[in-house]
């Protein structure tokens, strides 16, 4: 029973003063509020419900495994506030459009990005007859 309490209060004691040392990001490093509104492309109208996921890259230009997923509102917004400055990779889901991803370089107190969504293109065949094509290539007439 000694032992355990003398194990219990030596980790009390050194657990504090090692987690400083453990974190990543000091206490004073700038933190940025970033505000996402998605759109429909074709039409500007929000995009409800979307998944906005953003993931730190290192200076690799690697994904960090750390990530954090946001759902825009029924006005098509989402925001977070304490993302660290830096390269940011964001993502983008929505039912019915395609998946969006660029990386962003966080580096001002506030960030604003509108991301215009788009429709899934029609399935390219080598079957089917693709006239337009035809006029440009002097070699499929």
């Amino acid at each position: 029973m000694k032992r355990f309490c003398f194990v219990g209060l030596v980790a009390l004691i050194v657990l504090p003063l090692a987690m400083p040392g453990m974190a990543k990001k000091k206490k004073d490093d700038p933190l940025a509020t970033i505000s996402f509104l998605i759109v429909r492309d074709e039409n500007g109208k929000p995009v409800r419900n979307a998944a906005v996921v953003m993931h730190p890259v290192d200076e690799d230009g690697q994904q960090v495994a750390s990530g954090l997923e946001l759902k825009t509102n029924p006005e098509g917004k989402a925001s977070y506030e304490g993302v660290p400055y830096g390269k940011l990779r964001i993502q983008v889901l929505a039912q019915g459009f395609q998946t969006y991803g660029d990386d962003y370089t966080v580096k001002e107190p506030s960030l604003d990005i509108t991301i215009k969504l788009k429709r899934p293109a029609k399935q390219y065949s080598i079957y089917e007859d693709h006239p337009a094509e035809k006029k440009d290539d002097p070699d499929k007439k």
